[in-house]
């Protein structure tokens, strides 16, 4: 039996048990429900990381400059030249990290040209020049000319302006190692100490940024130097084998592999970890990549033509997106049994700083927003079917970053010149930030599976999904209804513990392909409702194509 249908067979035999065990104890479920939900608080996960809930920013077409970056002379409400609205706005999702400069850009990023007056910065050719739809922009676009006006000290004042800590990947491919030395004595070295940290101080920072998160390259298997796992593992060597300190936990993540890829994991580690081994104890993270891009229904592998549109799209391509986004979960097991074979105590977590759709080009808001593309009501829910992997896997997910903050792919936020907007995407954040810091708890999800027909093959995918999490007497369920038609009654058991209240917050709307404009809103915010309650359970309807967040209060 393939691993999948064992575990689709595992799962309806444990939820029929469940509810078995429900009925033997008196607690029969709802006659109308179709849809339970069994929450077992005695069976805890693990801590969910803040950290699961990042975000990733590179210097790649409306990101940065029309994005994050307006100017301090800007009539954009601003400070110090980053867009308030953006900044507000992660603070009240609770954004806990963010990464930058990239993506590929890192690895052909000079951190010096950012760095002291702005003014006497360099300009210089970005990575994504080369991209085809670079050809559209002005010959003296920022996305294509870098002006490093947006460099080091910008950053981090974003990050502590947003709330969130900063996430630094470093430039493997094109920098001498002496330079990521550098780069963390500028960061973090006491003020007066080093001449960098005369060079920060003279820019505004005298005091350290004490940055703990860095990446050792991106991608290294492509943008980031087409290397072979062998010749990263030795660059790797060469880069950490002695970093400055400070009093500072650097907390180092290396350049792991994309998609389904273990043969880069094993062939990385036994290179490290054999002949003369080295073992970093500032090794935090293994970085992984997952882009949903592939909606040709099994046609192609072909990187542009497998590629849907993100706002023309049937039923069957919103499910084909689901059905590929999933795998998310079965990448991060394989990833995580891999790294148990070489660090058997599991201290390096993974770390997947970069997720979501990839569609093909035509929707961005604006010509210079290269991979710019529209956020609907699918990617919201994609998004969530995302973000419950990492709650449901919280011992193995250490931080993940979604790709990317704004004006790019599965963005949070829409922005041009002096128009901003929200997308769906960030609701789901909004909702779901109640789960950080919580601890997971098993919850076990039994509903009525969707069947449709795939280019005349019957298909399924699961008719709800979702986390749980406890803090204190709160406990959080997250719940997608995937469904494009049918709204679910459901019924949450609580089991270890008695319900005092119990409420629900809900993002859906009747059209698949709702989002919003800078002229429209075409998804509100979440509505909020009380839940009816009789003893350790709870009732609650799911909308088709929704995303919830239900709070239990425990008595």
């Amino acid at each position: 039996m393939q691993r999948r249908e064992f575990l689709k067979s595992s799962l309806l035999a444990g939820s029929a048990t469940l509810l078995t065990r429900s009925r033997a104890l008196g607690q029969s479920p709802s006659s109308s429900a179709d849809a339970h939900i069994e929450i077992l608080l005695d069976e805890p996960l693990g801590a969910i990381s803040p950290n699961l809930y990042g975000h990733f920013t590179e210097h790649l077409g409306g990101v940065i400059y029309d994005g994050i970056w307006v100017g301090e002379d800007s009539k954009i409400p601003n400070t110090g030249g980053i867009r308030k609205s953006i900044t507000d706005r992660l603070r009240q999702i609770k954004a806990p990290v963010i990464r930058w400069p990239g993506g590929c850009f890192a690895d052909s990023y000079d951190w010096k040209d950012g760095i002291g007056p702005r003014a006497k910065r360099p300009r210089r050719t970005n990575f994504w020049e080369v991209d085809p739809e670079a050809k559209r922009l002005a010959a003296n676009a920022p996305q294509i000319y870098e002006p490093n006006t947006f460099g080091t000290d910008e950053f981090v004042h974003f990050c502590r302006l947003s709330g969130a800590e900063p996430y630094i990947a470093a430039n493997l491919r094109s920098l001498p190692a002496i330079d990521f030395d550098r780069w963390i004595e500028y960061c973090n070295s006491p003020a007066g100490s080093t001449t960098l940290a005369d060079t920060r101080a003279a820019s505004g920072f005298r005091d350290p940024f004490n940055v703990r998160y860095w990446g050792v390259g991106n991608e290294s298997w492509g943008c980031g130097g087409n290397f072979t796992p062998q010749d990263y593992a030795t660059e790797f060597k060469r880069f950490t084998t002695w970093t400055p300190g400070y009093g500072v936990d650097l907390q180092l993540i290396a350049s792991g592999s994309s998609d389904f890829d273990l043969d880069w994991a094993r062939a990385f580690f036994e290179k490290l970890l054999t002949g003369r081994p080295f073992v970093n104890p500032n090794l935090f993270g293994w970085s992984v990549h997952y882009y949903t891009w592939n909606l040709s229904r099994g046609k192609t592998r072909d990187w542009v033509a497998g590629k849907g549109d993100a706002l023309s799209f049937d039923p069957v391509d919103w499910y084909e997106l689901f059905s590929q986004g999933v795998e998310m979960e079965r990448i991060v097991h394989d990833q995580w049994s891999v790294l148990g074979e070489y660090d058997r105590e599991h201290r390096i977590k993974l770390v997947v700083d970069e997720y979501g759709p990839w569609y093909r080009p035509g929707t961005a808001l604006d010509p210079t927003h290269l991979l710019g593309q529209q956020i609907t009501m699918r990617d919201a829910v994609h998004t969530a079917l995302t973000l419950d992997i990492f709650n449901r896997n919280p011992e193995k997910v250490g931080m993940a970053a979604c790709a990317q903050l704004v004006n790019c792919l599965n963005a949070l936020f829409m922005s041009h010149e002096d128009k901003f907007i929200v997308t769906p995407n960030f609701h789901v954040f909004d909702l779901y930030s109640a789960h950080q810091g919580a601890e997971g708890i098993r919850a076990e999800f039994s509903a009525p599976r969707i069947h449709y027909d795939r280019d005349g093959k019957p298909a399924a995918f699961a008719g709800l999904n979702g986390a749980a999490s406890r803090k204190n007497n709160t406990v959080t369920v997250t719940v997608v209804n995937p469904s494009v038609d049918a709204a679910r009654e459901t019924e949450l058991l609580v089991r270890g513990g008695n319900v005092a209240s119990a409420s629900a917050s809900i993002l859906s709307n009747a059209d698949l392909h709702a989002h919003n404009t800078f002229e429209h809103e075409g998804v509100s915010a979440p509505q909020s409702k009380d839940l009816t309650t009789r003893g350790n359970t709870v009732a609650c309807t799911f909308p088709p194509a929704s995303v919830s967040r239900v709070t239990i209060t425990l008595s």
